[in-house]
């Protein structure tokens, strides 16, 4: 059910930007459209095409239903389509990310309570907190761990 993806080519690239930004539509509701643009672009552009190990779980279509993605032992992203959300797939990927990859850490926005409710369902804990995201904007990061 999890598949690896080595190296995602241009239009799985476009595919699990669409579902980053309808996944951030439907729960992050604390971002400005601005900013969503801003994020969207470095999705795309930088942190997709860059993260060591991107995992996904696709759809009864093959169209992709969510993903992760890890760095050096921490959840660097996990989105799900929003028509998939209470399915079980976030589960399904942390699980086999913290068994397989090592991880041991994760980052959530603070006004996402329902991802950091997720995660402290997990078995993650908050470590600490930092005021603003890593971009600057003014979005606190709670810093968790296992």
């Amino acid at each position: 059910m999890v598949e690896r993806i080595e190296s995602p080519v241009p239009v799985e690239l476009d595919a699990l930007t669409a579902l980053w930004e309808r996944s951030v539509r439907a729960t992050h509701d604390f971002l400005d459209p601005e900013d969503i643009a801003f994020f969207r672009r470095m999705v795309r552009e930088e942190a997709l095409p860059g993260v060591e190990e991107l995992y996904v779980v696709r759809d009864e279509k093959n169209g992709f239903a969510a993903f992760a993605g890890v760095e050096a032992g921490k959840l660097e992203m996990l989105f799900v389509a929003p028509e998939k959300r209470g399915k079980g797939l976030g589960r399904i990927l942390v699980e086999y990310v913290t068994a397989h990859c090592g991880v041991r850490c994760v980052d959530v926005n603070e006004q996402n309570a329902q991802a950091a409710g997720f995660y402290a369902r997990m078995g993650f804990r908050v470590v600490s907190r930092s005021a603003s995201d890593p971009s600057g904007r003014p979005y606190p990061i709670l810093h968790l761990t296992l």
